[in-house]
């Protein structure tokens, strides 16, 4: 089993330039913001899921690499190798998700890591994948209101068409985690709706994508999915205290954690990420393979 990771870090110089000249719309600081915490996924990776073979970091350039980081363990995946050209730039994880199936050497059964998610309790291989079937929580929704739900809705529908299914006004949505995926069964939807994928795609997010769902719940149709949640705790930053922060992350109750970024003041940022770092250096002392 591998992991992938998307990362974006939106204080990069290189990134900044391409950003502006490609779109014309405002950077928005909680999308693209770095917390500085992605060493302490891959701490956790290593601690706590000792099955993960191959790690993926997916990164727009390589100025976008952090300099800790050790690219002989750390396998870097840039943009350009795995998107078509014709879709490039882009800042849209809707757009890098479709297309993650293309990393070269990807195995079969693999993770896929938003960096806002971390493994801080130990993990087994059969928490996520058990006898090839994909093990998530799946919810049921009827209100498609706001663009994230209408993105949401648009993959359950375009994976219902990728099975011959007629479109339904109810769609379902996996929980928020480290997506367990089938590598086959990703490269299989991808080509039965390939026209229709390519026509949702847009250099920054728009209500027509579909996201990742699209797989998850392809597989959820055809009886290749175990409906059951991993344990994790999310985390709204604008509902947590600093004191709940630490606490989820030095004496964790459940097995992932997701750091959920939402507008915030700059006082109160930096306030949680310090917490965030602290915390994380008190779970994960020690560098791993991953960092110089």
């Amino acid at each position: 089993m591998d992991a992938v990771i998307t990362y974006v870090n939106g204080n990069d110089p290189i990134w900044k330039r391409d950003y502006q000249n490609h779109t014309n719309i405002p950077i928005m600081d909680k999308r693209f913001r770095d917390w500085g915490t992605l060493k302490y996924l891959l701490r956790g990776i290593e601690k706590y899921m000792p099955f993960i073979r191959n790690v993926y970091l997916v990164v727009s350039h390589t100025s976008q690499v952090p300099q800790w980081a050790n690219t002989e363990n750390l396998k870097i995946v840039l943009h350009k190798d795995i998107i078509p050209a014709e879709y490039l730039a882009t800042f849209n994880a809707n757009t890098i998700e479709m297309h993650l199936h293309n990393i070269q050497g990807l195995d079969e059964e693999y993770l896929y890591f938003n960096d806002d998610t971390f493994p801080v309790d130990e993990c087994q291989a059969t928490d996520f994948i058990k006898d090839g079937k994909a093990i998530v929580g799946i919810s049921t929704h009827y209100l498609n209101i706001g663009m994230y739900k209408k993105i949401c809705k648009n993959s359950c529908n375009l994976a219902r068409k990728a099975l011959g299914m007629k479109p339904s006004l109810k769609f379902i949505r996996p929980q928020h985690i480290c997506m367990p995926m089938l590598r086959s069964q990703v490269t299989e939807v991808y080509n039965k709706v390939k026209k229709e994928i390519l026509s949702t795609l847009s250099t920054t997010r728009e209500s027509k994508n579909v996201t990742q769902y699209i797989f998850v719940n392809y597989m959820f149709f055809k009886g290749l999915v175990i409906n059951r949640r991993i344990p994790s705790k999310h985390l709204s930053v604008a509902l947590c205290t600093p004191q709940k922060l630490k606490e989820h992350i030095t004496a964790p109750t459940r097995k992932i954690v997701c750091i959920n970024d939402v507008k915030l003041s700059e006082e109160k940022f930096n306030t949680l990420k310090n917490v965030a770092i602290e915390s994380f250096e008190t779970r994960f002392p020690q560098k791993s393979k991953f960092e110089k």
